[in-house]
């Protein structure tokens, strides 16, 4: 790897760490906010989703510009936009101007993902390694997100973590600014060599699987803390802080995820790597609701290890199932349905939760998982036709 793809790696890396955990701010400062501006945790829910919304649909327009204006502009107006967002939100004294800030954050961080996989897909040699170690940034990012927040809110306040992530993406954009070179030029001899069409079925198969594999994301990472305080409960820590901690731990193991997804999608088809990923999630998803206790983390271990080792590996496929001018938008889409449409996980588990029980959204998230399956191992031979 050249000197010059270690810097932008490391400068995606940073940025994709931040989106995350910039999105992760809001839903871990929850029981703060209710008492700081009067409001309900419903009113509260309702903001969340539509910080979701806004995350999920500006990926598609950025997909869009992409092709327009390069992703190294769009990685500067990601990075500009949550400093400003972040300036809203810390100077806000109202709900609704607190909601303009969250808003103008969920509409600049969903311009990161369509920039930063373009830039690594066309300007990093080794595809599925730069995807590897991005992931594994991302991970960090939905790791430790909500335990730097909580300790500025101990030791200062809720508006202190908004203010050190845009601290963070202040040194990014300089560091974009000077280190990642404007222009196409270092992509063009690589897009000589890549395919000219982009295989539109093969998309419509791997987009149908995102909104599948986002439906289980959402619903996973959205109950997961209730469910860890609830099945251990004779453990000698507070309930939150239980699932808090327990619930870090299943996110911070997709970092090994990544990396195996990243090391095994160079050498081994990354279509046959996604069915065998996805078939290997339905039995360690279900698996976190039929157990208890230490069994019940261990599964929750391996099955963060296997959901997030398809990262890399789907995100290389998107570069080799379309050109290299759709690329942007290619992700930018894949993005929305993900976690656009895939967000409505969060929902249907709470009407499971309501009538069955906690527990249970997981054996059912792993039968929603089945068709996925089916898709997957269409793509593969479609690929190949």
């Amino acid at each position: 790897m050249s000197r010059e793809e270690k810097f932008i790696l490391t400068i995606t890396a940073g940025s994709h760490l931040t989106v995350h955990s910039f999105m992760l701010v809001f839903p871990s400062i929850f029981l703060i906010l209710q008492n700081e501006f009067s409001v309900g945790l419903g009113s509260l829910g309702f903001i969340a989703t539509l910080s979701s919304v806004m995350f999920g649909l500006g990926a598609i327009p950025a997909g869009y510009f992409e092709s327009k204006v390069g992703g190294r502009n769009l990685l500067l107006l990601y990075q500009g936009g949550t400093i400003v967002a972040s300036i809203v939100i810390i100077f806000s004294n109202s709900l609704m101007m607190f909601v303009v800030g969250l808003s103008l954050l969920g509409i600049s961080c969903s311009i990161y993902h369509p920039a930063g996989l373009t830039i690594i897909s066309r300007r990093i040699s080794n595809i599925s390694k730069g995807m590897g170690i991005h992931g594994v940034a991302g991970s960090l990012g939905l790791g430790i997100g909500p335990l730097i927040v909580s300790i500025f809110t101990y030791m200062i306040s809720w508006k202190a973590a908004y203010g050190f992530f845009a601290g963070v993406n202040i040194i990014l954009a300089f560091l974009t600014f000077v280190c990642i070179s404007p222009g196409k030029s270092a992509e063009s001899h690589r897009e000589q060599k890549e395919q000219t069409n982009t295989n539109k079925f093969g998309l419509i198969l791997y987009y149908s699987i995102g909104i599948l594999m986002g439906f289980t994301f959402s619903g996973f990472t959205t109950f997961l803390p209730i469910h860890f305080s609830e099945q251990t409960s004779d453990w000698m820590m507070l309930p939150i802080l239980r699932g808090g901690i327990l619930t870090s731990i299943v996110l911070l193991s997709g970092i090994v995820g990544q990396l195996l997804g990243g090391y095994f999608g160079s050498k081994v088809d990354k279509s046959i790597l996604l069915f065998v990923i996805i078939l290997l999630n339905i039995p360690f998803l279900a698996l976190i609701g039929m157990t208890q206790g230490i069994a019940m983390i261990i599964c929750g271990i391996i099955f963060g290890i296997v959901h997030f080792s398809m990262q890399p590996v789907g995100n290389s496929l998107i570069a080799k199932i379309t050109h290299s001018s759709h690329r942007g938008v290619g992700y930018g889409i894949n993005f929305f349905f993900s976690f656009g449409a895939g967000g409505l996980g969060a929902g249907i588990c709470g009407i499971i939760a309501d009538q069955y029980g906690v527990a249970k959204i997981f054996p059912a998230l792993s039968i929603i998982l089945l068709p996925a399956v089916g898709l997957s191992w269409l793509l593969k031979k479609y690929i190949y036709r």
